[in-house]
């Protein structure tokens, strides 16, 4: 269990808050975990559940059915999530879209979307890697070419989460293919959409219950309205929500590490070898007093950059730096944790399989380790 009592950032609001996630995870997440990852995607009931126990998008505004809280919220919800050993899309939603919708989305489109992603009803993604382009967005080769009053679409992405479940996707594209990351748009996408269609669920390492797609765009036809924000403007909109992104995604990895940890420890206290505990060893209990070092270090700096982030302070090398250091963190715990359970580690039943699968991908995503050294070096 996360341990809140020495945090900084946290009240008395946000214990209780963490209690409500923490009962309504053990009746309509936990039960489904193991059916969610042979399955390859979560369900759309666990997506309405949250929505009614206000575990979507908590920090939008009341006037569109939200809670108006604030980012505090949604981190309580991304560690008990990453705790609870799932990948499910439910925080792409409220810490990454929900946002870009906000603050870039016309009256129309705010009104439409933001009550719907709140109560469940509309799953969304944001469809950015192609299958030529990572890290290097500017490079994106969908185009969102005028045509009169409307956007034609071609294109293909992949690696998109949440993309069997998408009601929505936020697409970037290039409007001006000629103008490089300054004809880079945002266009809403429907599902309904002639002319889009989805690919495979693609066959993962770990977070087998992300449903992660490839996504195909053939002459597909959206009004000029449909464009989030202003046309051209995409790039600069996906550089200014990236230390909220990175943040989130350093919350799910000290949260995902803490499970692994606390794993270790329950394996290691159980398991006899050698007429005592494995625990009990010199080698045990020294590989878990430094871990255990490292997360007191990285809770204190998650902390840190909240109050950083509710102060509008946290900058993009900062988010950066948090996004590296607590996904590496997560890799170090969790392959640490592993081989203090032996061969069991190996095994699919233990817990621990799964945390250590899941947690490669986060230094990969939002942007990778390598590349998040460079946006701190920039910085120096």
């Amino acid at each position: 269990m996360i341990q809140t009592d020495a945090r900084t950032v946290y009240d008395q609001d946000l214990t209780l808050f963490r209690d409500q996630v923490r009962k309504f995870f053990d009746k309509a997440l936990y039960p489904h975990l193991d059916r969610w990852e042979e399955d390859g995607l979560v369900d759309r009931d666990f997506w309405l559940a949250c929505g009614e126990a206000g575990l979507l998008c908590p920090t939008l505004p009341v006037e569109y059915g939200g809670l108006g809280l604030d980012f505090r919220f949604n981190a309580v919800i991304d560690e008990e999530l990453a705790y609870a050993g799932s990948s499910a899309g439910i925080t792409l939603q409220s810490d990454i879209v929900a946002d870009y919708i906000l603050n870039y989305g016309s009256d129309e489109q705010r009104q439409h979307w933001l009550p719907k992603m709140i109560s469940g009803e509309a799953i969304t993604a944001i469809a950015m890697t192609e299958p030529g382009t990572g890290s290097d967005l500017q490079s994106v080769r969908t185009t969102a070419i005028r045509s009169g009053n409307e956007y034609v679409i071609n294109g293909s992405k992949t690696y998109i989460t949440n993309g069997q479940n998408a009601d929505l996707i936020i697409l970037v594209a290039k409007t001006d293919p000629s103008a490089g990351g300054k004809g880079i748009s945002l266009i809403l996408v429907e599902a309904t959409r002639a002319g889009f269609s989805r690919g495979r669920n693609l066959d993962k390492i770990g977070q087998n219950s992300a449903d992660t797609s490839e996504l195909f765009f053939e002459d597909v036809r959206v009004p000029i309205t449909n464009c989030l924000g202003e046309e051209g403007r995409g790039f600069a909109y996906l550089m200014s929500q990236l230390p909220q992104e990175r943040l989130g995604i350093a919350i799910s990895a000290q949260g995902g590490a803490q499970r692994a940890f606390d794993e270790a420890v329950k394996f290691t206290k159980e398991r006899k070898a050698f007429g005592q505990s494995v625990f009990d060893f010199q080698n045990t209990r020294f590989t878990l007093a430094g871990l255990k070092a490292k997360l007191q270090a990285g809770w204190a700096h998650i902390d840190w950059c909240l109050a950083r982030h509710l102060e509008g302070k946290l900058t993009a090398a900062e988010g950066s730096a948090a996004k590296l250091f607590h996904t590496e963190l997560q890799w170090e715990v969790c392959d640490a944790a592993l081989q203090l359970h032996g061969g069991a580690g190996y095994m699919n039943e233990y817990p621990i399989a799964r945390l250590w699968r899941d947690a490669r991908v986060q230094r990969i995503y939002g942007g990778t380790s390598e590349i998040m050294k460079e946006v701190v070096a920039r910085s120096i």
